[in-house]
């Protein structure tokens, strides 16, 4: 078992993220923190740990990057995933491993999960509802599965492939379209990590119009030639309208050549068109 944490500037909670591996009933794992090029203390706190974890550090790439290196160095058969300002309950790592058989090479497995902001829990609406098996469509959505819950087999990871090191954002969303398209997905209803959210250096506080990278993320899942047409069809359903959206908030902004791009794109996508014609944003 390989668990990768990606951090960045994340000195004031990567303790928490660190000590909440740690301190896992599941004792199994290697603990690999990459360091995607942080400018604060980060360094100093990562070396308090000593051999505990294995830290390798990079020049600064992005999230996706970060994961990626972690994933490339494991040595598990399956890896877990956890961001640097959420933090795991001691039996994670042990609940989702019990779902696991050695024969299942293409494993994946979620658990719930509890909100956090500024100090307070939050409640999770029905469409954030978690579950497991064949979600294709309700994945297209919305992303419903936290990296900081996700357990996989590296020989699953090997078949869809990993973090999309180009998308800024959405890249777990671009992956777990990967994955649905294909496979099922165990599920843990168990709330056993906790998500911190409300702060202002978190990717979908600072990243504007997150779905023009849903929106990529769609078309690439549009160009499997495996993808079944009802999932085709609902691709092409939720591109169109992110297209709407991204397209009226630029309106909103006086940005009317961006906005025609997304019109153009959503109009674009007819189920009986190929891939290779298609007009790709950005």
């Amino acid at each position: 078992m390989s668990v990768v944490v990606p951090t960045y500037n994340r000195s004031y909670v990567i303790r928490r993220a660190i000590n909440s591996v740690l301190q896992q009933d599941f004792k199994y794992y290697e603990l690999i923190v990459v360091d995607d090029g942080s400018t604060d203390n980060t360094c100093a706190v990562l070396e308090e740990y000593g051999a505990r974890i294995r830290v390798l550090f990079q020049q600064h790439n992005g999230v996706s990057a970060a994961r990626n290196r972690g994933i490339a160095l494991a040595t598990g058969e399956l890896i877990a995933f956890l961001d640097s300002d959420d933090e795991w309950l001691p039996a994670k790592l042990d609940k989702q491993v019990q779902h696991w058989n050695p024969n299942k090479t293409d494993f994946i497995c979620h658990t719930d999960e509890i909100w956090i902001r500024g100090g307070r829990m939050i409640p999770q609406k029905a469409i954030h509802r978690k579950q497991g098996g064949r979600f294709f469509e309700r994945a297209l959505e919305r992303c419903l599965i936290s990296p900081s819950s996700a357990m996989m087999s590296a020989s699953l990871l090997e078949k869809v492939g990993v973090f999309d090191e180009s998308l800024p954002a959405a890249e777990d969303y671009d992956l777990w379209l990967r994955v649905t398209a294909f496979y099922d997905v165990d599920f843990v209803p168990e709330p056993l990590v906790i998500k911190h959210g409300g702060r202002l250096d978190q990717l979908s506080v600072t990243t504007p119009a997150i779905d023009r990278y849903r929106i990529q993320a769609i078309v690439k899942i549009l160009c499997s030639r495996d993808l079944p047409l009802p999932y085709r069809q609902a691709a092409v359903k939720e591109l169109r309208r992110k297209c709407r959206i991204v397209a009226q908030g630029y309106r909103k902004r006086g940005r009317d050549e961006e906005a025609q791009i997304y019109d153009k794109l959503a109009e674009s996508y007819q189920e009986n068109v190929s891939c290779s014609r298609r007009l790709r944003p950005g």
